[in-house]
């Protein structure tokens, strides 16, 4: 009779004793890191609880796929260890997952995964058989069904799946990265239209998110590294010193940054031009009944370079559209009352993995 939102309700009133209480994990993996994350309950609401990142070396993951399942155990297990970790919840690299918009008729369907099944391989180059798929409905009337469809090869998942049970971890769920991090950033409730850009060390994940539903994902090669390595080379610095420059000065356009800001604007022009052509399609698209996308509201940023001086200020200038820095505490805690111990930049790094440990405390 009751559904989430009323366990919540009493659990913020009635929260069961300590040692009942599971805590909740997010385990975000990338190809250089694994980030966690602990949101625990209590009578205050939502708390900050244990939280890390423990680096990944180079050639264990690439492009979101496990290449040395041994090494990758040893690392989850010494997290398992330090931390006591028991269950987590787990994303999934956008590298490796395929998403599309699906209409069905009514008439003559049987079940909706069996509908699906008899059109995915007309959808993403994975046979059906070595696929492993889930659906959200995005809008349903009497003659068909909208839905989105997220797939990913079977082998992937299960590759995750062996080394977390062999590292003896209970996975709860497997999430699409750009899921988790719209539940972050995106306030409960809210089903307008925003485009996110995630804009981490060496990738860029664009997402757009209407009706709570990931309706879109794009990975893009460029990063914070990126960045940097262009300082190191243009001034003959160390890549620490580069680093180092290009936080104290970003885009900001001055008499002391007059050297830098050209050499920093090429790298981000690339990422605004990837950014433009994904807004346009979205606002310029119909779909097959000729109806258009509900307009994008705004690009809220996130990720762990995005904070870099004078971003969000150029790519809304240049855009003509607001950009907001995102607010990953939207949905967990009140900001004015309790500050969180992590600070704002490692806030934003650790969107996704706040995204997946709030899993447990939503209902999306």
């Amino acid at each position: 009779m009751f559904g989430n939102s009323f366990n919540r309700f009493l659990l913020n009133f009635f929260p069961p004793p300590e040692f009942l209480t599971e805590p909740s994990f997010g385990v975000d993996i990338s190809d250089e890191s694994i980030k966690y994350v602990e949101l625990l309950m209590t009578k205050n609401g939502l708390k900050l609880g244990r939280y890390g990142e423990k680096i990944i070396p180079p050639g264990i993951v690439e492009a979101g796929k496990i290449q040395n399942t041994k090494k990758m155990e040893e690392i989850l297990s010494t997290l398992k260890k330090e931390e006591g970790i028991k269950s987590v919840r787990v994303s999934l690299p956008e590298e490796q997952v395929y998403l599309f918009h699906l209409k069905l008729d009514k008439a003559g369907l049987r079940s909706i995964k069996e509908g699906i099944e008899l059109v995915l391989e007309e959808h993403i180059p994975i046979l059906a058989e070595d696929a492993i798929f889930d659906y959200d409905l995005v809008e349903e009337n009497s003659q068909s069904l909208e839905i989105q469809v997220t797939a990913m090869q079977k082998n992937v998942i299960e590759s995750y799946m062996c080394v977390f049970k062999n590292s003896g971890m209970k996975v709860k769920s497997f999430e699409l990265e750009a899921q988790a991090i719209s539940r972050a950033v995106v306030k409960n409730g809210d089903l307008d239209t925003y485009m996110i850009v995630d804009f981490g060390k060496k990738r860029t994940g664009i997402f757009i998110v209407s009706k709570g539903i990931v309706m879109f994902t794009f990975t893009l090669d460029v990063g914070g590294v990126m960045l940097t390595n262009m300082i190191k080379k243009t001034f003959n610095v160390s890549f620490e010193e580069a680093d180092r420059m290009k936080q104290k000065y970003g885009l900001q356009r001055n008499t002391e940054n007059q050297e830098i800001f050209p050499v920093l604007l090429n790298s981000v022009s690339v990422l605004r031009d990837e950014i433009v052509r994904h807004f346009l399609y979205w606002q310029t698209h119909k779909d097959e009944d000729g109806k258009n996308n509900t307009p994008i509201e705004k690009i809220i940023f996130c990720g762990g370079d995005s904070n870099l001086t004078g971003l969000s200020d150029y790519i809304s200038v240049s855009m003509k559209t607001p950009v907001d820095m995102a607010n990953v505490w939207v949905n967990i805690l009140d900001t004015s009352n309790s500050v969180p111990e992590m600070s704002f930049r490692q806030a934003l790094a650790f969107a996704t993995a706040l995204g997946l440990a709030l899993g447990d405390f939503t209902n999306n």
